[in-house]
């Protein structure tokens, strides 16, 4: 019998009054779901080898912004949740994990920038600076909103989702900028913003700029990501895999 491979998830920086590393349980449940076991790391510098080595499959998750130093940016006044050591933690992370091509890599929003800034690239510092209003990325009171991405035909994402266009969930207000070496821009709302990235270098890296994790409990495709993960961390090539149930046709 196989064993289920663990898969490492990155947890948001100290915070409250007790210091708690904290996680949204979401990103728990899908991975249990997805067949994986889920272990929380928490953001703390340190170990990274030894935190590698232990795990088969590594999830950068969501949370605040990072640091502008990091990128050469500068601070603006929609920057929130910026926690230092996470920032350090995780772009060391994210470096020693893309030297380990059989550890495949799910960035998540946050992480996805995380991914672009630890490989040279970076941000935009807020979107309706740049991109206008057009597309709403956050609430105007923080909470999550749905619009559509459109995916790239030939990319690896577009492979594991079945489809060249999503509906997605989002929770974020800066962007990828100039990309870091290896990624290549796989996906965008309409207005641009890019929406995924996958490495060009590593046999499974790939970044997201939604929260699948949100709607992955009731939608297919959104849990055929973790899947793919998953799969990979098993030792299974997730082309293998039956695609998501909206997405299969009959013969």
């Amino acid at each position: 019998m196989r064993c289920r491979p663990l898969i490492g998830i990155s947890s948001y920086g100290r915070a409250g009054k007790r210091r708690s590393f904290s996680l949204p349980c979401e990103y728990v449940d899908v991975v249990r779901l997805a067949g994986g076991v889920p272990v929380v790391i928490p953001a703390v510098e340190g170990e990274i080898p030894e935190v590698l080595d232990a795990i088969s499959g590594l999830i950068l998750s969501g949370g605040g912004d990072i640091d502008p130093t990091h990128y050469g940016g500068s601070p603006h006044d929609a920057n929130y949740g910026i926690a230092r050591e996470r920032d350090r933690f995780e772009l060391a992370l994210a470096r020693v994990a893309m030297q380990r091509p059989d550890l495949p890599l799910l960035c998540i929003c946050r992480g996805m920038q995380v991914l672009n800034v630890a490989l040279g690239g970076d941000l935009v510092a807020h979107i309706p600076d740049h991109f206008g209003d057009e597309v709403p990325h956050r609430h105007p009171e923080r909470r999550s909103v749905e619009h559509a991405v459109r995916i790239a035909s030939d990319s690896r994402v577009a492979g594991i989702f079945g489809a060249t266009t999503l509906a997605v969930r989002s929770w974020h207000h800066q962007a990828v900028g100039r990309l870091g070496t290896g990624l290549r821009a796989v996906a965008w709302s309409l207005d641009g913003v890019v929406e995924a990235v996958e490495s060009e270098e590593h046999p499974f890296a790939l970044g997201v700029q939604w929260h699948p994790e949100t709607g992955a409990l009731r939608d297919a495709h959104q849990l055929h990501l973790f899947e793919a993960l998953i799969a990979t961390a098993s030792g299974v090539d997730e082309r293998d895999l039956s695609p998501p149930r909206e997405a299969r046709t009959s013969s």
